[in-house]
């Protein structure tokens, strides 16, 4: 694991350290907007069948750095391994994503959770290792994972949700019995995360997705709580380099002070949030990633380019910050791939005077 980065940028970027452009990569970079994405995935089968196997995720992960000059890589798995790894038995249903057959519903439920054996799970640890020695230090590779409240949605819900109607049940109802879960996603979660960093992550990102649709309040409770205690149990340095932490809650930029007082590097931002107003109420505290709408790269090559410049106008003049540009979500599967081009082009070259 030794080979030197060629391009750390991004590692720098997070740590508030000077850099000379703001680095850019997009969540869900590998993915079906791409057509080498669908053939490899094709051949695999299935999701699952992608996800699970080693090769297949490590040849998915560098697709988009072989394109495009991005400045990491992430790798391609999903955040629902953790939770199939539970014995809660996941299927990717055609049309209708994840389901699981085992939803978590009733106390005997929940006193069956326990932290799976990370074994169960090498499958990922083995693509990290593997995506690590293909990328040969060109970017940085991110391991990641769902926040406690995410993973629980999907495994009490089991299935994605438009009301969260069983979780929030159980959340006003029966509280403890949903802590119960939380606590056994979040050192579930540390553990897995902790895995990835000793197979080869170079940076930790923690996807809060469903964060933004709790009460305030409920938010801090349910949801930041458990992230937090993730985050405290995460190895901060691997083979003497460090390794950054961004969390990201979907919807939860009017919480941004608080998120970035839990001990990450870095929070990501979704669109809704002005970089500005975030940059002022964590004062540099942080590093900030995000946060162009995904939909503006539905537009063309000139207002791409608009949008990308007053994204890193908002953010202004980087001096003791740190500044990572991506998406305020996941990239579109419609997204057209030259579209892309335009985006990390007015990035890197229009990001310059910013960082003087």
């Amino acid at each position: 694991m030794s080979v030197e980065l060629k391009n750390d940028v991004f590692l720098r970027a997070l740590q508030r350290q000077p850099v000379e452009y703001t680095p850019i990569w997009l969540m869900r970079q590998a993915g079906r907007y791409l057509k080498e994405y669908r053939d490899t995935r094709a051949t695999a089968g299935s999701f699952l069948g992608l996800a699970k196997n080693p090769e297949f995720a490590c040849e998915v992960t560098l697709q988009p750095i072989d394109r495009y000059p991005l400045d990491a890589s992430i790798l391609f798995s999903d955040i629902l391994m953790i939770p199939d790894a539970m014995g809660l038995g996941l299927d990717f249903v055609a049309g209708e994503g994840p389901k699981f057959a085992h939803p978590v519903r009733t106390q005997a439920d929940v006193d069956k959770l326990v932290v799976p054996d990370m074994n169960d799970l090498r499958y990922v640890f083995d693509a990290v290792t593997l995506i690590r020695r293909e990328l040969n230090g060109r970017v940085p590779l991110i391991g990641f994972a769902g926040s406690p409240w995410t993973i629980a949605c999907y495994m009490v819900e089991g299935q994605g949700s438009k009301d969260y109607r069983l979780i929030k049940s159980m959340m006003y109802a029966q509280p403890e019995m949903l802590k119960q879960i939380l606590n056994v996603a979040a050192q579930a979660t540390t553990t897995y995360l902790n895995e990835q960093i000793k197979a080869g992550a170079q940076a930790i990102m923690v996807f809060d997705s469903w964060g933004g649709v709790l009460a305030d309040g409920k938010f801090q409770e349910f949801s930041l709580h458990y992230t937090k205690q993730v985050i405290d149990g995460l190895i901060r340095e691997h083979e003497g380099k460090k390794i950054p932490s961004i969390v990201f809650t979907k919807g939860g930029g009017l919480w941004i002070d608080q998120i970035a007082a839990i001990g990450s590097d870095a929070v990501g931002l979704d669109w809704t949030m002005n970089l500005a107003k975030a940059r002022q109420l964590t004062q540099d505290k942080v590093a900030l990633q995000g946060n162009i709408d995904p939909m503006s790269l539905f537009g063309n090559e000139a207002s791409i380019r608009a949008e990308a410049r007053r994204v890193i106008d908002d953010f202004g003049p980087v001096g003791a910050g740190g500044h990572v540009f991506n998406l305020g979500h996941g990239i579109n599967q419609f997204t057209n791939p030259d579209h892309v081009s335009y985006l990390i082009d007015e990035v890197h070259n229009y990001s310059r005077k910013m960082h003087k």
